[in-house]
């Protein structure tokens, strides 16, 4: 069954907060609710809550997906949360039985959004709309990069010892220039640049080279005819050229070479949250079984949305995933979804810290805008020296750890002095771990 692939570690990975947590916790007990009932596809039960009409929670358990009468604004709510541990955990107590009609009704309500939206991807855009935009954009674009461009020049002429002194004001306002010339790629380097002047001794070094990575860009973009079909694409995705999931599904139907799918077994690796931009953002690995792909599954919540919460590091399923075109480790997202597995079902290789890096240098010589790169690593155990924290392998290779990791002691007690299988996030400076593998399960460590 597929309420059998899930596991608690997992449903405790979906939980918003720590409160949340608790009283979801204190919900999964088959007294609070009145009614309950499963099928192959979902989950469903009602909760006496504080008002006169129980609550109304549902899981569709291929993803997973929550819904709740309930007014709670987290996601999923205590509510789904209890319901989901009380089927993982005491699979007795929820009976199998037909869905009662509130129940069949959403089913039906997803069904019919997954149809439109397929129906919306199959129809082409207009090309000679399309082409009129894109030409806009572009002209738009090179009248930023002028500015951009002369920028950087007065940067570079005054010298990097004056930045600690600019305000933030001075990076937004580049910024926003670049925003208005619809490059908002470029316009989230500009503001990440704001925080590196007061970020320690070595912040010269960091400073220079962020800023040759943007001139390089711009090189790049200026002479974009003379690269590769491939390298077009990564230039363009770093500017911040708009790619929807639809139009790529299209291209990739068409069959555009750029435009790779792939099926396979998918295990959810790890999970990052973010903010970026006032927004809140994901960063989801996923590693493919058969083609050893890596796949990195970004999105993004305005405002009190909630983040998708379908991928859950540890879980499996079969699916098909749509790559963005680029060069290294590359975007992509689900595009279709057959089944769950259940977690740690196949045997995940690792490789050795020398390897990783090694596999880092060149992905980076693919691609020098490289961001964060995922890493699966086996033989490595936690190490305090030189006061910090370090990844080391058996051989004595190592690597340092974020100072942002939460869990090292935790980390340490797994360990027990023994060799781990881990995998985690390297950006190029420290090692950001994210999850354990042990013989008999996938042990979280959120990002």
């Amino acid at each position: 069954m597929v309420a059998e692939m899930w596991t608690s570690e997992q449903v405790l990975a979906l939980s918003p907060d720590a409160r949340s947590t608790k009283n979801g916790k204190a919900l999964a007990n088959a007294a609070k609710w009145p009614l309950l009932g499963r099928s192959e596809q979902v989950v469903w039960g009602e909760c006496q809550g504080s008002g006169k009409n129980p609550y109304r929670t549902q899981i569709e358990l291929s993803e997973p997906a929550f819904r709740c009468s309930c007014p709670s604004r987290k996601f999923p709510c205590k509510h789904a949360l209890g319901l989901f541990w009380l089927l993982v955990e005491q699979p007795d107590t929820v009976p199998e039985n037909v869905p009662p009609d509130w129940v069949t009704d959403w089913l039906e309500k997803r069904s019919q959004a997954t149809q439109r939206q397929q129906t919306k991807t199959a129809k082409a855009a207009d090309p000679k709309a399309q082409a009129k935009r894109a030409q806009q954009r572009e002209t738009k674009i090179a009248a930023g990069l002028v500015d951009l461009e002369q920028w950087l020049q007065d940067i570079v002429r005054q010298g990097l010892a004056t930045l600690p002194n600019q305000s933030y004001r001075f990076w937004d306002q580049a910024a926003a220039r670049l925003v208005d010339a619809q490059a908002p790629g470029l316009a989230r380097r500009i503001r990440a640049l704001a925080s590196i002047p007061h970020s320690g001794q070595d912040w010269p070094e960091r400073m220079l080279r962020a800023l040759g990575l943007l001139h390089l860009l711009v090189q790049g973009y200026r002479r974009i005819e003379t690269l590769s079909p491939a390298m077009q694409a990564e230039v363009r995705s770093q500017i911040g050229w708009p790619q929807t999931q639809e139009d790529l599904q299209l291209r990739a139907e068409q069959g555009d070479p750029l435009v790779s799918c792939e099926k396979d077994i998918w295990q959810v690796m790890g999970r990052v949250i973010f903010e970026e931009d006032n927004l809140k953002g994901q960063r989801v690995w996923l590693r493919g079984h058969e083609s050893l792909r890596w796949a990195l599954v970004l999105n993004f919540a305005y405002g009190k949305q909630p983040l998708d919460v379908s991928l859950v590091p540890g879980a499996g399923f079969v699916g098909e995933l749509i790559f963005y075109p680029g060069t290294g480790v590359q975007r992509a997202f689900v595009a279709k979804r057959e089944g769950v597995v259940r977690a740690l079902a196949h045997p995940i290789s690792g490789e050795t810290l020398e390897g990783a890096i090694t596999h880092y240098a060149q992905a980076l010589g693919q691609n020098p805008w490289l961001g964060p790169y995922p890493l699966m690593l086996d033989q490595v155990y936690p190490l305090w020296q030189e006061d910090r924290w370090w990844l080391q392998d058996t051989v004595g290779y190592a690597l340092p750890l974020s100072s942002r990791f939460q869990h090292p002691l935790e980390l340490l007690a797994i360990s027990g002095g023994h060799p781990l299988q881990l995998f985690g996030e390297w950006n190029g400076e420290v090692l950001m771990p994210l999850g354990i593998l042990t013989k008999t399960q996938f042990l979280t460590l959120e990002g």
